[in-house]
């Protein structure tokens, strides 16, 4: 199963939890929520108190990425919020395995993401511990941004990674420029979650557009190992 994860950073804040319940009633499985501080990403968006605010709206599990400097110090806060998982950057983290260990020891998904410039080698020594990957498939701070190709070949080698640590439940999500037209190709390498902004917020069916990114994607899952 391939998870559909639409981004709020493509919805209507002025109508947040509406556009948050149409994706959970559209047959999404998880909401990303992208957390941006001004330093770590050239863009500012929410806190824990938005993803409090989410909390009450969906029961779809909230998929919190932090891209913020000293993610470690927020962790805690947005778990509190209702995150049911959390996503640090590789980049921001001095102590990444440490700050891994936090969050699962709060019984919560952890995650790392990888910059498109970072090598999946600085996830070696933490492989056998994180939950999930996430690929930045464009530079993280905005929206609305053009698929890098280039990180198709940084999910197959990540997945041999995780599998050579063991991991092989891990998740591989994937974030940037995601669409019908790439989904298939990307689930093909190996990601088993999607993250979509535009291309699920920005159509008039959210519905339908939820449905046409899993259709794709699970024509990817079937080409796997052909």
């Amino acid at each position: 199963m391939v998870y559909i994860a639409p981004s709020i950073l493509s919805a209507d804040f002025g109508h947040l939890a509406r556009d948050v319940s149409d994706v959970d009633s559209g047959g999404c499985d998880w909401i990303h929520v992208d957390v941006m501080d001004g330093r770590y990403v050239p863009n500012i968006t929410i806190g824990p108190l938005v993803v409090e605010a989410l909390r009450r709206v969906t029961k779809k599990p909230l998929d919190v990425h932090l891209m913020i400097v000293e993610p470690e110090r927020w962790v805690d806060a947005f778990i509190d919020a209702g995150a049911d998982g959390v996503t640090v950057h590789q980049e921001a983290c001095v102590h990444l395995q440490r700050t891994i260990m936090a969050i699962k020891g709060r019984g919560k998904r952890a995650g790392v993401s990888l910059n498109p410039g970072t090598t999946e080698e600085t996830l070696r020594y933490v492989a056998a511990d994180v939950d999930l990957v996430l690929v930045m498939s464009v530079n993280p701070g905005f929206g609305g941004q053009k698929f890098l190709a280039s990180q198709l070949e940084k999910v197959r080698r990540i997945r041999a990674l995780l599998d050579a640590a063991g991991n092989t439940g891990a998740v591989i999500e994937i974030d940037g420029g995601i669409t019908t037209d790439n989904a298939a190709a990307v689930c093909e390498a190996g990601v088993d979650a999607l993250v979509a902004g535009s291309s699920v917020f920005g159509k008039p069916d959210r519905a339908a557009a939820i449905a046409a990114l899993r259709a794709a994607a699970d024509s990817g899952v079937a080409r796997r190992g052909r």
